[in-house]
């Protein structure tokens, strides 16, 4: 397994952008307006596959301290 340098995380617009689709696919409670039908974003998802799934983890995080914010306030 290669060890990437803290400096090269996040360091190029495909990994945060593979990043930002897995967090709010999984943030967004509707269902997407359309399909990723882009050829570049498919392939964008497929070669930085391990940003889009710290995403959506990410992403099931901040729903969990959503829930308990909701909870905090309304309890």
């Amino acid at each position: 397994m290669k060890i990437i340098p803290l400096k090269e995380f996040f360091s190029n617009s495909s990994e945060i952008h593979a990043f930002v689709i897995g967090f709010f696919e999984v943030l967004c409670p509707w269902s997407a307006r359309r399909p990723i039908i882009s050829e570049e974003l498919a392939k964008a998802i497929k070669e930085e596959y391990h940003y889009y799934l710290f995403g959506r983890g990410m992403a099931v995080i901040a729903w969990i301290l959503i829930a308990y914010l909701v909870k905090l306030i309304f309890s």
